[in-house]
């Protein structure tokens, strides 16, 4: 018979800081423990799920105080919702924490001589800032447990649930947050997401069982740019043509913004779509974008930072620790659209960009021909496969490498690529400081950081942007 866990709880604890992926931190009895949940202030009672000698993890099962720098979130949705962690701090905190956690990550992990790092560049504007939403529909409708109590003693039958649209619940891969009013882009996203789910509805028609992998309507992808362009593709599980057609003739006689129409039949288990194909309905399969002067092509798989008017920022940002003066080949690694290679290609003698996905090299390439920049060059491909000797060879040794990995961070093997090919500058932009300060640590073989730029990308949640310069060691 299994041994039945022992429940620990840990009485008015003091949360004191913030560590890494949102979740704080307390020190009790000289044991770490990181809570999900609180912010440095609170006084909380913390169920462990993890308890190791040193350390121990958990989550607030009830709040004495509440800390001093605690303000009211302003979406309905915070608690349940994943998407904003961190609204229940006021903005000048969100900056102070990222900034510090980029400097622990940094500074532990890294474990190389760092310059000082320059305070964080904030958002103008926190609200209504993304330029792309992604929606789930799925019969399984998370219901927060007084709630789930309540029904169910009124006798509700849940089986019966029409199903819900919105995000997915941190920590339920099959269960989503029913949305009312997201915050985080401009409408009419939110009236698109409740005329589709109205429409299924009334039709009758199945929302998507994430567990049985059954149903029709499967998920949103919206997409706006500040040129007005507004790009909608609803994604559906197989071909019903009688009420696909309906349906997307009522989103465009609804919602004349629209641009570009598009339907992806997605029939596999995930919701990935980088194997899939979006097919143009209504409009010409894509929106403009415009940063500076410069004017860029996005296709629906195509990937471009969701948040523009801090792309700038972040851009400038690159373009100034590549210290360009029109004599230097440039290599822009996981160049996605193009966007960075492109925004900085006016100072530098010959640009030559590297992506995996396929439809974004085409973009790229069709980015530089809008833009009229002659001088560059964009390949399709997994970088460490096609950044080998014989690469090097064919387009030139560069004088500058910017790279922008995923979360991940760079292979090893890229990593050792970079080190023989021993560039004299490295402009390393990172979406996840951490794994970002792991491969410091490995390119410190040769180089030693020069500059360090954290950038706020995504207000009210825990994800930084870091910008650092790597110089060679002479």
């Amino acid at each position: 018979m299994r041994k039945q866990k022992k429940i620990i709880v840990l009485e008015k604890v003091l949360v004191q800081d913030y560590a890494a992926e949102g979740r704080s931190l307390a020190r009790v009895e000289g044991k770490v423990v990181f809570i999900e949940g609180a912010v440095p202030g609170d006084v909380v009672d913390v169920q462990l799920t993890k308890n190791k000698s040193d350390w121990a993890e958990g989550y607030v099962v009830n709040t004495h105080e509440l800390s001093a720098d605690r303000v009211q979130p302003f979406c309905e949705h915070f608690g349940v919702c994943g998407g904003c962690q961190w609204q229940m701090l006021p903005y000048e905190k969100q900056l102070f924490y990222k900034n510090k956690q980029v400097t622990d990550n940094l500074t532990r992990i890294a474990k190389v001589n760092l310059p000082p790092i320059a305070p964080i560049v904030g958002a103008n504007k926190t609200d209504k800032y993304r330029n792309k939403m992604e929606y789930t529909f799925a019969t399984r409708k998370y219901i927060p447990t007084e709630e789930f109590r309540k029904m169910k003693a009124a006798g509700v039958d849940f089986n019966s649930q029409p199903g819900a649209a919105g995000f997915h619940v941190r920590g339920f891969f099959d269960k989503v947050v029913e949305i009312d009013t997201c915050h985080l882009q401009h409408e009419p996203t939110n009236l698109i997401r409740k005329t589709i789910a109205a429409f299924v509805i009334d039709n009758d028609l199945p929302f998507y069982d994430i567990k049985k992998h059954t149903g029709w309507i499967r998920n949103l992808l919206i997409r706006n740019s500040t040129l007005g362009e507004l790009m909608v593709n609803v994604v559906i599980a197989y071909e019903e043509e009688h009420f696909r057609v309906k349906l997307l003739d009522l989103l465009l006689q609804k919602f004349p913004e629209i641009t570009t129409l598009l339907y992806t039949i997605n029939s596999k288990k995930n919701d990935s779509l980088y194997d899939q194909h979006p097919i143009t309905y209504f409009g010409k399969g894509y929106i403009m974008e415009q940063l500076e002067d410069l004017r860029f092509k996005i296709s629906p798989k195509s990937f471009f930072q969701t948040n523009t008017l801090q792309a700038e920022k972040l851009y400038s940002i690159t373009r100034a620790f590549a210290e360009l003066n029109g004599s230097q080949l440039v290599y822009d690694l996981y160049c996605g659209t193009g966007s960075i290679g492109l925004f900085i290609s006016k100072d530098a003698k010959k640009l030559v960009g590297v992506e995996v996905v396929a439809d974004a090299i085409e973009d790229a390439k069709e980015n530089a021909a809008l833009n009229n920049v002659q001088h560059a060059s964009f390949f399709a491909g997994d970088v460490i496969d096609i950044c080998d000797d014989a690469f090097f060879a064919a387009h030139g040794k560069p004088d500058v490498v910017i790279t922008d990995p995923p979360r991940a961070g760079m292979h090893e093997k890229l990593i050792k690529k970079l080190l023989e090919i021993a560039a004299p500058t490295v402009v390393y932009v990172s979406c996840n400081p951490a794994t970002q300060a792991r491969d410091l640590g490995l390119l410190s073989e040769k180089y030693i950081v020069t500059r360090i730029q954290p950038v706020d990308m995504f207000p009210h949640t825990l994800h930084i942007e870091n910008v650092v310069q790597l110089k060679l060691i002479q």
